[in-house]
């Protein structure tokens, strides 16, 4: 039997990457925000940082009319803020809050947070002042925001929806229906803040990746195997990791509704946390962020050229695009959890692949310490502009020195990609049928020599590889399929468990996801599979890779936010159902 869900008057809903593109976060608010907003228009409202002092946000534009007598009132309770619109699908209301000011209350709130729910900040240090005061000052926007729009309930409350109305299970209720939900252990702080003083407001806490597993990840251990037998604080404290996973466990026990992105990430939870979760909420996709039709296809031969004109011109080469398949991999720049130790040993392993029917242009498309765009492949790129209008077809030119980075990095020396590489002897020589591509850079289209955004950068691609050690969902490869690019990812990843759940079988890149089965000690392993599915795929005819296309694009149409969004629904109703309790 159907219940009928408690459905929110008003969501509030803080992240750090609220107008503020920094990581994989940014993407599932991003496009979750136009199918939320398409219900609630305008009833959902997203908290951010307000870290743009210098230049203005490129993802947020100032709307004064906007709550404008609650920006009045707000200003008088010493909060900083600016209320307008998240420049993204469905355009929802937006609120920058200036933190800073509140670090001249640091030592009070975190004793507030250790006496009313045992936070332990003493072992602060790196981005947890800085979150913390964020998070705190979130929680008290989204406080002074929820008691005036209480105020003016009457106004608020029985407004059309477009075909439907707001519903409430107890209609002769004097409070505003609100949930306030918090991303990521970086907003923990302000969940236990309304908890507190807003009992009547249901509580939604995501972690995206438990900070205690990633760190375990991350240092070289074996997460896997050992999940069962590792005690989160006992890790947390080997690790100088007390603070963050303190915040993250706390949050997880006191809010009304703790949820993750992946079953995989779930069993985390239990067992680094001590906290099952109350429902997963698994990352979806908006295609209108993909080209149609004609602009599609448009795009995708623009994005080849440019990425074959840069290659060509830093390594000296003369590659073509009939004759080239272009792959890559991308993400955060975590060496090993995100697998990109694990490409470039396929890669190199390729350089002796007898099988290869084509020659391989692999791109390594991770932000790293980025000094500047190198000038003087800057200037190639000019000159051969300057060249192709002429009639005179010229020999190619001899490679720059260091022919596998675009920009120059601040720690060149000290780089895990550029080390690797020179490790194994690759130097994109001309005799090399698979050269690497080091992009460090966010590709926002102002980058200085590719100048394309991240999405143009996957449009251009044969094939997507992510091969993850630790990925709580995986949000590269959805990208990809969804613009049908097939991928290869791996099976701790929370995408590629969904893949095979939905394939109904380990995939296969002919399903228009590869799904390679990952442990803790198979590297070399997983390296020869990318290796021989890389192969593969170039031997194949056009018809037998459009067909790989399409399956892909048809996996990403399972993954598109409508499909998904319903258990944030759930969510909603178990956290109103808690504090209905409550008060």
């Amino acid at each position: 039997m159907n219940k009928e869900l408690r459905t929110p008057d008003f969501i509030f809903e803080s992240s750090w990457e609220v107008c503020n593109k920094v990581g994989g976060i940014y993407t599932v608010l991003s496009t979750r925000a136009k199918t939320l907003q398409e219900k609630f228009q305008d009833r959902i409202i997203f908290i951010g940082p307000d870290c743009w002092t210098e230049t203005e946000s490129p993802y947020f534009r100032e709307e004064k009319s906007l709550f404008a007598e609650w920006q009045w009132e707000a200003k008088e309770q010493g909060l900083a803020v600016r209320v307008g619109r998240w420049t993204i699908p469905g355009e929802p209301i937006a609120v920058l809050v200036d933190f800073k000011p509140f670090f001249e209350q640091k030592n009070d709130i975190y004793a507030w947070a250790w006496e009313k729910y045992g936070v332990d900040s003493l072992h602060a240090y790196g981005d947890y002042d800085e979150a913390s005061m964020f998070s705190w000052a979130a929680g008290k926007v989204v406080e002074s925001l929820y008691l005036w729009l209480s105020d003016k309930s009457s106004e608020y409350r029985d407004v059309s929806f477009g075909a439907s109305k707001v519903k409430s299970l107890n209609a002769q209720r004097s409070t505003l229906n609100a949930v306030y939900h918090a991303n990521e252990w970086m907003c923990g702080l302000g969940a236990l803040y309304i908890n507190n003083v807003l009992p009547q407001v249901g509580t939604i806490f995501t972690t995206h990746a438990t900070s205690i597993g990633r760190s375990i990840a991350g240092n070289q251990k074996p997460l896997y195997d050992y999940l069962f037998a590792y005690n989160g604080d006992q890790m947390a404290m080997e690790l100088n990791m007390q603070s963050k996973h303190s915040i993250e466990k706390q949050t997880a026990h006191h809010v009304d509704c703790f949820t993750t992105v992946s079953d995989i990430t779930a069993n985390e939870c239990v067992e680094l946390l001590d906290k099952p979760v109350d429902v997963v909420l698994p990352n979806g996709f908006d295609d209108s962020f993909v080209p149609k039709s004609s602009a599609f296809e448009r795009k995708r031969k623009l994005a080849r050229r440019r990425m074959l004109e840069v290659a060509n011109a830093l390594m000296g080469e003369e590659l073509k695009d009939e004759e080239t398949l272009i792959v890559s991999t991308s993400g955060r720049y975590e060496f090993r959890n995100k697998g990109i130790d694990v490409f470039i040993e396929a890669m190199n392993r390729l350089l002796r692949e007898r099988e290869l029917a084509k020659q391989v242009l692999a791109f390594i498309v991770v932000p790293g310490w980025v000094g500047e765009p190198r000038k003087d492949l800057f200037e190639r790129l000019e000159m051969k502009n300057e060249k192709s209008d002429s009639s005179h077809p010229s020999s190619p030119p001899p490679p720059l020195e260091v022919p596998m980075i675009t920009h120059w990095l601040h720690n060149m020396g000290h780089d895990n990609v550029l080390n690797m590489m020179k490790f194994y002897d690759m130097h994109n020589r001309h005799e090399d049928h698979v050269k690497v591509v080091f992009l460090p850079c966010y590709l926002d289209g102002n980058d200085g020599i590719l100048n394309l955004t991240y999405y143009d950068v996957v449009l251009g691609n044969d094939l997507c590889i992510y091969p993850s050690y630790y990925e709580p969902w995986g949000y590269t490869p959805l990208e990809a399929v969804a613009f049908r690019v097939p991928c290869i990812t791996t099976d701790l990843a929370g995408f590629g468990l969904w893949a095979n759940k939905e394939i109904g079988r380990q995939g296969e890149i002919e399903d228009g996801v590869k799904v390679i089965h990952r442990t803790d000690y198979n590297y070399s392993e997983v390296a020869d599979y990318i290796k021989d599915t890389v192969a593969l795929y170039s031997r194949m005819t056009k018809k037998e890779t459009d067909n790989c296309r399409k399956k892909a694009a048809a996996l990403s149409k399972r993954a598109l936010w409508k499909e998904f969004i319903k258990y944030y629904y759930e969510a909603y109703d178990i956290a109103l159902g808690k504090a209905e309790k409550r008060v």
